[in-house]
């Protein structure tokens, strides 16, 4: 079957949109292909920062005939409804149309439409123009005096489209005054003339002699080796990042990798300044001596041309720029290492954190008052916490976190430390904001874990407090990141907290005096204050644990956990203490996977689908207590006494936190349940023995509660 090879190429795409970009041209034309009846075989995607490409493999040479009846009006209906009918079934009369049969409706005209494919290269022609003139770039310009919008003036567009075995035939049409053909340009500097290409392969074989890697995967493994190599070879090993290498390998079409230097006085600098410098002002890569984990007072950089003095003039000028930019990081790191962290925190009086909650200055006093509330419970020292809880947003104010914001809470670190403050404290600068995604880490020394809950519980007390929650895929505020960092840090640290205690407080101590919420001057955020005092108000600490609720259902999913366990303890309304929740939820899942497990589950659902039945049935609910004169059979006074005892056995068991005791206890109701089914008949002759049987059956239900709400779990 046919190949097809498209090739647009411009100017420089950025290289954080080629990703995107290649993912867009491979659905978008496919797409398009599957919807006119043209199924292929594979499709490739590939681009450079001159080159979004599309090989697609195994088009059919034409679309499938077409069969098909379009069913008409009924015989003997208006003349108007018969033209209608023929003209939009191409026929000229009716004797091309044939009647079909229906002793119900009546006799209707019917027509057969036959419609033959088309060739490929037509319905190609078709398609490609309007993918490059509707292409979803994030920013698009025009040029000249064309009408075509694009992320960079495009130069030619390659279409190719026949056997692999033949020469192919190019796609005819034009875009914007661009004609589709079958050649393209090599690398910018090393080989611009014009290249004929043909197939996928050819394409790819002729631009690499051409200079030029098509491969954005192979791109990345070229650095990444040869970056490996050449630092290992100066017997220093490289610091790996994922980002940059995507970045770099979206920069050039024929990467190669030089090493240059610095001077070695700038390592006094944070290693972490250094490599945020570098990077940022010249996307190179930085080295470590392995002996020591420290920086070398080396860089790696890619250059997108081979010169002829072998990249010494290249190197030079990198060397030049990071000199420079080096010499201006440890200005900034010196200036702010002479004054003290303390005194910066004036400032924050002056800057708003949000106009219905106050400035900055008033949220890092609320964070110091909870974090040293909850220091006790975390096993935190109280002073070391009021201290950290006062410096960890001091360094937002610094000459370095203005320049590289990616390092706010480490340069706290470093300046506490410089300082003379106490390590717990000086790491609570950083660790605070953590963890700020799945992949990050949890902090565990007390007191930054007390420093981080405070910091993102009052976030969220806050938001919830005015009315800003996350709608849809809509977070503003990072909120369920803030709410997965509280449940991380207490599942991980094995935390006891009551959230509805700690966030209704906090939430006091907005509203309340001090430095709260009602210290705002008058306009909007007194608006928001005077909301304190309706109703929804008071509602912040429940609507927000069932937040905290969801955001808990998401990690506990992801860590494998059923979400129908999870359903079924969080049904029970325990969700104050997150930490008792999972393990529940994983008592429970070990109680199910056992035979008891499963038999009782059974049997409850039984119980469940029949108590609903006849309550729908009867319009009233059987619950209460069983009278005992009323049991008759011998299996009856069993599962009556089995239900008492489990019960009371279960709640005591969770009372004490031994939930696997307490589907231990559980377990002691699954033969009497069995025996009671097999035995006794619950719709019984007699009105009061039959009601009286269904609040056993509910009993059995309410004695389950202890543990979680069986109705909801699947199986």
């Amino acid at each position: 079957m046919p190949d097809l090879l498209l090739e647009l190429f411009s100017e420089e795409i950025p290289a954080r949109m080629q990703a995107r970009a290649a993912e867009d041209l491979k659905k978008m034309v496919t797409d398009r292909l599957v919807d006119a009846g043209l199924v292929y075989e594979g499709a490739t995607a590939l681009v450079t920062p001159r080159r979004l490409a599309l090989a697609v493999q195994g088009i059919p040479v034409r679309q499938p005939d077409l069969r098909e009846e379009k069913k008409g009006p009924r015989v003997g209906a208006p003349e108007k409804a018969v033209e209608g009918f023929l003209k939009s079934a191409g026929l000229a009369s009716l004797d091309q149309a044939t009647v079909q049969k229906d002793p119900k409706k009546g006799d209707f005209y019917v027509a057969l439409i036959e419609k033959p494919g088309r060739p490929a290269i037509d319905v190609l022609a078709e398609i490609l123009p309007l993918v490059v003139r509707t292409f979803p770039w994030p920013k698009s310009m025009r040029w000249g005096s064309g009408r075509l919008t694009w992320v960079r003036p495009l130069h030619s567009i390659v279409a190719t489209f026949g056997p692999e075995t033949e020469d192919p035939d190019v796609v005819p049409f034009t875009v914007d005054h661009i004609t589709a053909s079958d050649t393209t340009r090599g690398h910018r500097f090393l080989a611009p003339d014009v290249i004929r290409v043909k197939h996928f392969d050819d394409y790819v074989q002729k631009l690499e002699a051409a200079k030029v890697v098509a491969d954005p995967a192979r791109r990345r493994d070229i650095v990444l080796h040869e970056a490996r190599q050449l630092a290992f070879a100066q017997g220093f090993e490289l610091v790996e990042d994922q980002g940059l290498l995507d970045e770099v390998a979206g920069l050039v079409e024929w990467p190669v990798v030089l090493m240059g230097s610095f001077d070695p006085a700038f390592l006094k600098i944070p290693d972490e300044v250094i490599r945020a410098t570098i990077r940022a002002n010249q996307k190179c890569f930085v080295v470590r001596d392995p002996k020591t984990g420290k920086l070398a007072p080396r860089f790696i950089l890619v250059s997108n041309t081979e010169a002829v003095d072998g990249g010494a003039a290249i190197v030079a000028g990198n060397e030049r720029v990071i000199r420079a930019r080096l010499a201006d990081a440890k200005f900034f790191y010196e200036t702010d290492l002479k004054t003290r962290l303390e005194d910066r925190l004036p400032k924050f009086s002056q800057i708003v954190f949000h106009e219905k909650l106050g400035t900055q200055g008033q949220r890092i006093a609320r964070i110091g008052r909870l974090a040293v509330e909850l220091a006790p419970l975390v096993g935190a020292d109280v002073e070391k916490v009021r201290r950290a809880a006062q410096l960890c947003k001091a360094d937002l104010l610094t000459e370095v976190v203005g320049e590289f914001p990616e390092l706010q809470g480490l340069m706290g670190k470093y300046y506490a430390l410089a300082q003379g403050e106490d390590s717990s404290v000086a790491a609570a600068c950083e660790e605070h904001y953590k963890p700020q995604g799945p992949a990050d880490r949890v902090p565990t020394d007390p007191v930054s874990i007390a420093v981080a809950l405070a910091d993102k519980l009052d976030t969220l007390v806050g938001f919830w407090a005015i009315d800003e929650k996350p709608t849809g895929s809509k977070d503003p505020y990072a909120l369920r990141r803030a709410a997965l960092g509280v449940i991380r840090i207490v599942l991980e640290n094995g935390l006891r907290l009551a959230l509805r205690t700690v966030c209704g407080t906090h939430l006091g101590v907005m509203a309340g005096p001090g430095p709260a919420i009602h210290a705002l001057p008058e306009g909007p955020s007194k608006a928001a204050v005077d909301a304190r005092d309706k109703p929804a108000h008071d509602d912040v600490p429940g609507s927000l644990l069932a937040f905290f609720a969801d955001r808990l259902k998401v990690q506990l999913r992801e860590q494998g956990a059923r979400h129908d366990l999870v359903d079924a303890v969080l049904a029970l309304d325990v969700q104050d203490d997150l930490l008792l929740i999972v393990r529940r939820v994983e008592a429970l899942a070990k109680f199910l996977d056992t035979e008891d497990g499963k038999n009782l589950l059974a049997g409850v659902k039984r119980a469940t689908n029949i108590l609903r039945i006849e309550e729908k049935r009867d319009g009233t609910r059987y619950t209460g207590a069983v009278d005992a004169g009323l049991l008759r059979d011998v299996e009856e006074w069993q599962l009556f006494r089995a239900i008492e005892a489990a019960q009371a056995e279960a709640e005591a068991a969770v009372a004490r936190e031994d939930f696997s005791a307490a589907m231990r206890a559980m377990a002691t109701l699954r033969p009497h349940v069995d025996a009671f089914f097999e035995r006794v008949t619950v719709n019984a002759d007699e009105a009061p023995v039959r009601a009286n049987r269904l609040r056993l059956l509910d009993g059995i239900r309410a004695a389950t509660f202890a543990v979680a709400d069986f109705s909801r779990i699947e199986g």
